[in-house]
């Protein structure tokens, strides 16, 4: 349900040439089937001439209902169709968490 809701917003609002979105909960110390932990790659034109803390803004914006009710924690991911071109059309994979009973002993 949240997937859905951030999909349909940020599709709505930057018109992307290229959207996802990955419920990465799985990968946390958090119960089954949670939507807590998201990952969104956003291809657009809107973010040509911005910086990248510019663009996030933006992505907070479009989703500052559901960061403040129900995602704890959202990787993002933005380009234009040409940065997109030169990353290969790829976005950087997520690290494995290490909070909660993962934490490793340091």
């Amino acid at each position: 349900m949240i997937q859905y809701v951030i999909e349909k917003k940020l599709s709505d609002e930057f018109q992307p040439e290229f959207l996802k979105v990955i419920n990465e909960s799985d990968m946390h110390n958090v119960p089954r089937g949670s939507e807590s932990h998201f990952k969104v790659t956003v291809v657009s034109e809107r973010f040509a001439g911005l910086r990248p803390v510019a663009r996030h803004r933006l992505v907070n914006q479009t989703l500052a209902d559901e960061l403040a009710n129900h995602i704890h924690a959202l990787a993002i991911h933005t380009y234009t169709a040409q940065e997109w071109q030169q990353m290969n059309q790829e976005s950087p994979e997520s690290p494995m968490c290490l909070g909660g009973s993962r934490k490793s002993a340091q």
